[in-house]
């Protein structure tokens, strides 16, 4: 199974048009899919993810066949003028940004983003930030989990849904991924209902 699909690989590549002496930072390196191509077409790359799994996978797979061509940091894309210059990036001839979670995050339910896999409600890019997703969902107010909700996920029933998640925590924490999306689901169809 590949590790991650990456998106629109072969349009990102004609863009940036890699090849001998080309430096390129890959600020969200996930499974390594952008970053492969513009080694196999020469160019040298710094390679940055916040998620330990993702910088192990590329060490093992593409570092030791790009020993010279490739350096993998974990860090956040935040910290990219800090790390480029410690790693003697100033000048690159492009900065790539895949934003989102991987599929790899998601297909992996231990990792807590996916509401298909049964998983702990996790959801950290980087497993040593202490705040998880389960901690936000059973302590943060109804005003709070509907910014949140409004702010990142432009999500219509923003308000029924906090409303629905602090009503059912009151009986019993909501510990996991399948729990909040049977949550959000039935809250969301009971909205759309009413809204008819």
């Amino acid at each position: 199974m590949k590790y991650h699909e990456s998106v629109l690989l072969q349009e990102v590549i004609s863009y940036l048009d890699p090849k001998p002496g080309k430096k390129f930072i890959d600020a969200t390196l996930g499974g390594g899919g952008h970053t492969a191509k513009l080694l196999e077409n020469g160019a040298t790359v710094l390679g940055i993810d916040r998620d330990p799994d993702a910088i192990a996978h590329v060490k093992e797979s593409l570092l030791p066949r790009y020993l010279k061509n490739l350096e993998v940091v974990q860090g956040n894309f935040s910290q990219i003028a800090e790390i480029a210059k410690n790693h003697n990036f100033n000048m690159v001839d492009g900065i790539l940004l895949d934003l989102g979670v991987s599929s790899h995050q998601l297909d992996t339910g231990s990792r807590g983003f996916s509401f298909n896999e049964a998983g702990p409600l996790d959801m950290r890019m980087d497993p040593n930030i202490t705040i998880r997703a389960y901690d936000i969902v059973n302590n943060f107010e109804k005003r709070r989990l509907n910014e949140v909700f409004q702010a990142y996920g432009e999500e219509k029933f923003a308000g029924p849904i906090a409303a629905a998640i602090c009503s059912t925590r009151e009986v019993s924490p909501i510990e996991t991924t399948k729990q909040l999306a049977e949550l959000i689901e039935k809250c969301v169809a009971r909205w759309q209902y009413k809204g008819k």
